[in-house]
């Protein structure tokens, strides 16, 4: 059973926290308690670290209560992508199966520095590869509405963790729909915010942009709750941004609502499924009950899967052609042919990618002088049965490779458009559907206040958490 306190908001655990009517330690014995009943069934947090959490959970205690941070020692999982100094980072990989950090990266020290405490990593496939988290290291994770099907990824222990009560706020990142796909395969909210309004710990490039951190919530307050807690300037990563004036809870809480949004069921360049399609057109026209003006248009986007072939190649190159050289017979075939895919690029081709992602990022930009927000499906099917490595077709039409699926998420991430995905409704089997609601560059405070007014609408907040479901027999 899920207690009360596991199922109150994050916001309502950090008030208690603020009045000193709970504490972090007791956080954890709750936490402790809830991945032991329930993680078993779903796999979604499979390095924990309670003795470091209550470590710091204790140094957090001896300070006094208005200078313990905006998460005021909240507990929060971090990706397994990601360093946490003293813990293991896999990247879900062999190669690093025993691998423990010696320093954390700048998004792990910027959350503790706000008071979140780090008490366990969540799942994630191979380096992040693909969006069906799974991986040789520890397996798969499941989906908690059904434990047969997809927690979709990468980020999908963070999303199946908050589904089933194991957090009240997550870390993810995504770059093709890695926080969004699995947030709309289980339920919950996440958001990818725009480039630089999470510093993070320079690998590769200094621009490397294509990845972003973000947060994971089950509703709309908790999420800007944690993007407070995320932001902010570091020297250490040239590109991040200063934290706004005015905090994006304060911006999510506002009541400021869009005056006319668009809805798009297939952004003009993906097969949608049609159950995926009903359920979010159903979900966007609902803001016409608040005086909104919803019309059918999208940005022209069509060079979206060219250009993200490319500058997804080109990135696993650059960060991962090492790897290949020297460990391939350690790394899955997904993983081999992306970086290959990259190292055969040609100058051209990279050229004209760079070239197709700013003309799609000044088209998106003009669109967004006429509608405050766009909204269309956040995935393009529902969770899909966990055998499957991935989307191989939809609606009649087979993919060319194994993250074509996901355009409808990568081609906002070209946009340079920070975008969330917000529960919707549910298939006629009892899965969940997210809606993928996007803003111009740099407009989080708009985007979290209509998604936090649609929210309300859809009336579908405090559905999680949930105990894991298996299949019907």
């Amino acid at each position: 059973m899920i207690c009360e306190l596991t199922r109150a908001t994050a916001c309502a655990v950090v008030d208690k926290l603020r009045a000193g009517e709970i504490t972090p330690l007791e956080l954890l014995d709750v936490l402790e308690a809830r991945i032991a009943a329930v993680d078993g069934q779903v796999n979604a947090l499979p390095i924990l670290c309670f003795d470091r959490a209550r470590d710091h959970a204790r140094a957090l205690m001896r300070k006094p209560a208005g200078e313990r941070g905006l998460l005021a020692g909240l507990p929060i999982p971090i990706k397994d992508l990601f360093d946490v100094e003293g813990v293991r980072n896999t990247q879900g990989s062999p190669i690093f199966k025993d691998a423990v950090s010696a320093k954390s990266d700048i998004v792990v020290e910027n959350i503790e520095s706000n008071g979140g405490v780090v008490y366990a990593k969540s799942n994630t496939p191979e380096f992040g590869a693909g969006a069906n988290t799974f991986n040789e290291v520890f397996g798969a994770t499941l989906n908690p509405w059904n434990t047969s099907r997809s927690a979709a990824g990468s980020s999908g222990g963070a999303a199946v963790a908050l589904a089933t009560g194991m957090a009240w706020l997550a870390h993810g990142t995504d770059m093709g729909g890695s926080l969004r796909n699995p947030a709309s395969f289980c339920g919950i909210v996440g958001m990818r915010p725009s480039i630089g309004r999470v510093a993070h710990t320079l690998i590769g490039t200094i621009d490397r942009n294509l990845t972003v951190h973000g947060p994971m919530a089950r509703n709309v307050e908790d999420l800007a709750l944690l993007l407070d807690a995320m932001t902010g300037e570091y020297a250490d990563d040239p590109l991040s941004l200063p934290s706004p004036a005015i905090p994006f809870l304060s911006a999510a809480r506002s009541g400021k609502k869009p005056k006319r949004v668009a809805y798009s069921p297939d952004l003009g360049i993906t097969p949608v499924d049609v159950e995926v399609k009903t359920v979010t057109r159903k979900a966007a026209e609902r803001l016409a009950d608040a005086g909104v003006v919803v019309e059918e248009a999208h940005p022209d986007l069509r060079e979206a899967h060219e250009c993200f072939h490319v500058l997804r190649a080109l990135d696993f190159a650059i960060t991962k052609a090492r790897l290949l050289r020297t460990r391939r017979d350690l790394l899955k075939p997904e993983v081999i042919w992306n970086i290959e895919q990259g190292l055969n690029l040609t100058i051209e081709q990279i050229e004209r990618a760079e070239a197709q992602r700013i003309a799609m990022t000044a088209r998106a930009v003009e669109f967004f002088k006429t509608y405050d927000l766009l909204l269309c499906p956040a995935t393009v099917v529902s969770p899909f049965p966990i055998e499957n490595r991935y989307v191989a077709e939809c609606d009649g039409r087979k993919f060319d490779n194994y993250v074509e699926w996901l355009g409808i998420a990568y081609a906002i991430t070209l946009a340079c458009c920070p975008a969330l995905s917000l529960p919707c409704g549910f298939t006629a089997s009892g899965l969940p559907i997210g809606l993928q609601m996007v803003a111009p560059p740099r407009g989080e405070a708009a985007l979290l206040a209509g998604a936090r007014m649609l929210e309300d609408i859809l009336g579908l907040r405090g559905a999680t958490p949930i105990d894991p479901r298996p299949p019907a027999a």
